[in-house]
């Protein structure tokens, strides 16, 4: 296990240095210089190029891309060009808001899917079969931003439930949960929907298998045979499919936190691709890369808790 530890943390760093690389080398092509953008068209040459010095952009990019790697390393991510305040205080305050996000959406999505997907791979070709399909093809088909918008339509301005946007702070934390459910319910929903075909999948494969049968013939009931036997076997596609939808999480943040107005990570992106903010762009793409990253490593090892046998084969 130990060796099996240390080959998935090895693969994780050569991943980061190789997502650093590509990172670096997208703001290196993108049009434009920053140091233009923050001056004007009104700045004179000499301006710009202290400018430009007192940046580190007059530097090779190879020096620079070692910079900005020393400085993830040490916690150093630079200085906002926008904002004047370090990088890193930057993202520390928005991951406040994301981090808390996602990981409500993730819990909404297993609480929609898990109870869904067994429910319809129970009974195949039911009522709550076609139900549980309907839901899939529908949360499928819409995006989370429409549905977010659906949601401040009804849940928000139509009954008054939820606050439509914005986030106290986490001073009050009832009021900050509820800022954040009705965005992590737009999230979950669509990552809901894949996950209970995936799950209903999973359970009507491993209920035809011979285990399950032979389980049923020894007088187990059929709820018994499918949550004691079927369900904890079918949970490796379904965590597998958990995994993947963290980076779709993240990514569908970039929108709904627009839509909800929170000061998230998201926001933060989309802000500083506008103003031009370059150095803030490659750190938040390196933090939602390193949080994908993790998040595969920890389903990697969630994998031998789970099956037993790959925790031998490991």
């Amino acid at each position: 296990m130990l060796r099996h530890l240390a080959r998935r943390a090895a693969g994780f760093a050569v991943t980061f240095l190789l997502i650093s690389v590509l990172v670096f080398c997208m703001m290196e092509i993108v049009p434009g210089d920053p140091a233009s953008a923050m001056l004007g068209t009104s700045a004179t040459p000499e301006t710009l190029a202290a400018l430009r010095a007192q940046m580190g952009l007059d530097a090779p990019a190879v020096v620079r891309y070692l910079r900005w790697l020393g400085g993830l390393a040490s916690g150093n991510l630079g200085i906002s060009y926008t904002y004047g305040v370090p990088v890193g205080s930057l993202i520390l305050e928005r991951l406040a808001v994301t981090l808390p996000l996602t990981g409500l959406a993730v819990l909404l999505a297993i609480g929609i899917a898990l109870p869904l997907g067994v429910t319809a791979a129970s009974r195949p070709g039911g009522v709550a079969d076609g139900a549980a399909t309907l839901y899939a093809q529908a949360g499928i088909a819409v995006p989370n931003f429409w549905i977010g918008l659906l949601l401040i339509m009804t849940v928000a301005l139509g009954l008054g439930l939820l606050p439509a946007g914005g986030f106290p702070g986490w001073g009050d934390p009832v009021a900050a949960l509820r800022a954040l459910l009705l965005p992590a319910l737009a999230l979950a929903i669509p990552q809901s929907a894949v996950l209970t075909r995936v799950t209903r999948a999973s359970v009507v494969e491993v209920m035809n298998e011979d285990f399950v049968r032979t389980a049923r013939a020894k007088g187990a009931s059929v709820s018994r045979a499918l949550w004691r036997h079927a369900v904890p076997n079918a949970l490796v596609p379904v965590i597998t499919m958990l995994g993947l939808q963290i980076s779709f999480l993240i990514g569908g943040a970039v929108l709904v936190e627009n839509v909800f107005t929170l000061p998230g990570m998201g926001r933060l992106a989309w802000q500083a691709l506008a103003q031009r903010d370059l150095i803030v762009i490659q750190n938040v793409v390196m933090v939602f890369a390193t949080v994908v990253i993790v998040v595969n490593l920890g389903v990697d090892l969630l994998y031998t808790v789970v099956d037993p046998r790959l925790r031998r084969r490991a």
